[in-house]
């Protein structure tokens, strides 16, 4: 019988040597956790679509965010639930809105956890877009400036990083202009670079309360069939003075991923949206899959893609077993 020289099995048959030859490997150091603040205090209150995820007011949020720091997990991202919402957003940019006061506490008592911001209107408008609406669409010009207002009161309060997620055309540059004018210039930014259109967002608009009352938000997000069309999106971001690119979903846009890699030298992150974290939540609860295993094979299926930071709801679990070895 004939026998190859080489035999994979023979590396593969000790952990010690699976583990020495690993190609890729997962830290907790490559995670960014998602939290919801809300306005108020005493509030936990968990989202039915996502165990274990919950809107909490900032009295709740601090304490949870010392448990991600004790995890060796770096960065927490805000989202916040405002208490009224308006046609122009007005929570988003307030010098005490929600986020504000959340960055203030968290840099008060948690001050070597990074706090990034997620830029966007949605959480703060009546009607539930991501920007000022005109004949029922909206205005991408006239929201920049919102955009960039909002970004400004973050780094005001004391934001490590800010996020604009919206997918305004030009919105990386008014943003950076605006840090740059007041003194901000050493706050990076972390753009949405490649936002898709998705499915898989349906669980977070539940726990940001931001479904769109009409309509939808293709005219401003990306279509899921495009490809070329995320490196344009992304060059432009990278051209205008984004830091970092974010591909967002993951799972289903791993190419994506891969082809930011390929393509630039700037850090690539990955969102694992709500609707990934909530279908590997409800399969394991059925008992269907491994709900450890797949979470840890499909984070390091990110890393392996080629992104360097995961904004992830399975950051504080995942950590856990990270730190078991």
């Amino acid at each position: 019988m004939f026998f190859p020289t080489f035999r994979a099995r023979r590396i593969r048959g000790k952990e010690v040597f699976r583990r020495m030859v690993s190609e890729t490997t997962l830290s907790a150091t490559d995670l960014i956790y998602p939290m919801f603040s809300a306005f108020g205090t005493g509030i936990r209150k968990e989202i039915s679509s996502m165990p274990g995820i919950y809107q909490q007011s900032i009295e709740h949020i601090v304490a949870e965010a010392q448990e991600v720091h004790e995890l060796g997990v770096p960065a927490v991202i805000l989202f916040g639930i405002p208490e009224t919402k308006d046609a122009v957003g007005s929570d988003a940019y307030a010098e005490h809105g929600i986020i504000q006061e959340t960055i203030r506490a968290l840099k008060k008592q948690v001050p070597g956890l990074a706090v990034i911001t997620d830029v966007c209107m949605c959480e703060y408008t009546d009607h539930g877009h991501c920007g000022i609406i005109k004949d029922g669409d909206v205005d991408n010009d006239e929201t920049l400036e919102l955009l960039a207002k909002e970004a400004l009161s973050h780094a005001e309060a004391g934001a490590d990083m800010v996020a604009p997620s919206d997918m305004m055309d030009g919105r990386v540059m008014a943003i950076r202009e605006t840090l740059d004018n007041h003194g901000y210039k050493h706050i990076p930014l972390m753009s949405y670079a490649v936002k898709y259109a998705s499915g898989y967002y349906g669980p977070f608009r539940e726990a940001a309360e931001s479904t769109p009352q009409f309509g939808d938000r293709r005219s401003y997000q990306m279509d899921p069939g495009n490809r070329r069309e995320a490196i344009r999106e992304a060059r432009m971001d990278v051209e205008e003075g984004a830091d970092i690119i974010m591909v967002k979903p993951g799972l289903p846009y791993l190419d994506i991923v891969r082809d930011l890699r390929e393509e630039f030298d700037l850090p690539v992150a990955v969102y694992n949206v709500s609707g990934e974290y909530s279908m590997i939540k409800a399969a394991g609860r059925a008992g269907w899959i491994d709900e450890e295993r797949v979470m840890m094979e499909t984070l390091l299926s990110f890393k392996r893609a080629g992104a360097d930071l995961i904004l992830t709801y399975h950051a504080k679990e995942a950590a856990r077993v990270l730190k078991r070895g």
